[in-house]
């Protein structure tokens, strides 16, 4: 009776070892083939640089002694600043509103050099202002009145084109695409993919992270995006963060807008002033304004960035790196400013253009129906439409653009995903093992005693 009870708990244990197994291994097996996989090629175009509006060719054309910038008139016509009537005429002959002035852009970029050349003060920024002729200096709440007034002795020294004005809140990065990335670094967001022809790219704001930081999709830690590979910070503010896993994989084309919904990129140019533009950040979401300013200098505590675009769409911590765009044509990524999406304020963008030349990458854009890149969208400049009509671009939903490299074997480490397939497939070799070491056991004793009882 006893070694038949034995024989039955040997069976149930070994068929519940085997049961074990089978459903262990399909636990590893739905768990490994629901993990994200690193993304494979997929198939994309690169943009070159849209070409610029009637505003900047005239502009050049003319040359900086004889102009002094141009903007889109709220009508939606180019209107360029002369200095002579001859260069109006030439303005008017190509269909653009000429606006006479008194300082030339070569008064500009004397007044910047100036303001440049006096001691450095955090907090304070400076702007060409084309549509008022003047040069604007910016100073937040952190400048004191002492370091004020020396500033405003350089600025009377220039002439009376140079305009002063106090501004609230403090000009910061906005450290803390539009979708968050995180590293021991801060929090930012990714803006816009790019390739230098054989590995992808995230570009973003170069004060962000050092090179080697690296970049994860969550916050524990386990989606890892990728790592930091140059850039630069102060001077300019973009970096490139190469995906761990080589590729941005499906989406690349495309900047998230919010509730799952985003904007395919066709394109890439230089923003005008006057053109109403888009910005989508982790924090902040989707926001529009205006550009009121090109290169525009910001003396951040962390050092001074020069070429920026300034505009008076709103953004906050964490929108840093986030992209800037209108009309789906990629413009700019997110660098600083001072407010907040709740009173409102400046904010800073560092153009895509210079970023992509000095990086040696191309932006990522969505390839067209025959396989070539999908046709940009005129620029505002070039459309004669008013900037209020301007859209962010074609609208796509958006797909999880930051993929999780995560390799096999981090995902078999992962207890939230293959690890209690694996427990049970453990547990279940052990108890196949011990049942058949027991059998073994208790047949070498039953010989033993057989034998001894034959053989005395």
């Amino acid at each position: 009776m006893r070694h038949a009870r034995r024989r039955v708990v040997r069976r149930v244990t070994r068929l519940a070892a085997v049961g074990g197994l089978l459903l262990g291994a399909t636990m590893v097996t739905r768990a490994v083939a629901s993990e994200p996989r690193v993304p494979e090629a997929v198939p994309f175009s690169t943009a070159e640089e849209t070409p610029v509006g009637p505003g900047a060719g005239l502009v050049s054309r003319l040359g900086t002694s004889r102009t002094a910038g141009s903007w889109i008139g709220a009508d939606g016509r180019t209107v360029v600043a002369v200095t002579d009537e001859k260069a109006a005429a030439e303005v008017r002959g190509a269909g653009a509103e000429a606006k006479m002035v008194r300082h030339s852009m070569d008064d500009f970029k004397s007044a910047a050099k100036t303001l440049g050349s006096a001691p450095r003060v955090p907090g304070t920024a400076w702007a060409m202002d084309y549509r008022s002729n003047e040069v604007v200096v910016r100073g937040d709440s952190t400048v004191s009145s002492g370091d004020w007034s020396e500033l405003t002795e350089v600025a009377d020294g220039i002439g009376g084109f140079v305009r002063m004005e106090r501004t609230g809140g403090t000009f910061t990065t906005r450290l803390n695409g539009a979708q968050p990335i995180l590293s021991t670094a801060g929090r930012c967001s990714a803006g816009f993919n790019v390739t230098d022809g054989e590995r992808e790219f995230i570009l973003t704001a170069g004060h962000c992270g050092p090179d080697g930081s690296v970049w994860f999709a969550d916050d524990q830690g386990r989606q890892e995006v990728g790592t930091t590979i140059g850039g630069s910070f102060p001077g300019d503010d973009y970096s490139l963060i190469e995906y761990a896993g080589g590729r941005a994989g499906e989406g690349a084309e495309v900047v998230a807008v919010g509730d799952g919904k985003g904007v395919r990129i066709t394109g890439v140019a230089d923003p005008a002033v006057g053109q109403r533009i888009f910005r989508s950040g982790s924090t902040s979401g989707l926001r529009d304004g205006e550009v009121t300013a090109l290169n525009a200098t910001v003396n951040y505590p962390e050092g001074t960035v020069g070429g920026l675009v300034e505009s008076n769409v709103c953004a906050e911590p964490g929108d840093s790196g986030g992209p800037m765009f209108s009309e789906g044509i990629a413009l700019g990524v997110t660098s600083g400013g001072s407010g907040d999406c709740a009173t409102g304020g400046t904010t800073y963008f560092q153009p895509v253009t210079k970023a992509l030349s000095d990086l040696g990458v191309r932006l990522i854009v969505a390839p067209g129906a025959d396989g070539d890149a999908a046709a940009p969208s005129p620029a505002p400049s070039e459309a004669g439409a008013a900037p209020d009509t301007a859209s962010p671009g074609s609208s796509t939903p958006v797909r999880g653009i930051v993929p999780d490299p995560s390799t096999l074997l981090a995902r078999l480490a992962d207890p939230q995903n293959v690890g209690p397939g694996l427990l049970v497939i453990g547990g279940s070799l052990v108890a196949l093992v011990a049942s058949r070491w027991i059998r073994a056991e208790q047949d070498r004793k039953a010989y033993r005693r057989h034998y001894s009882a034959t053989w005395g």
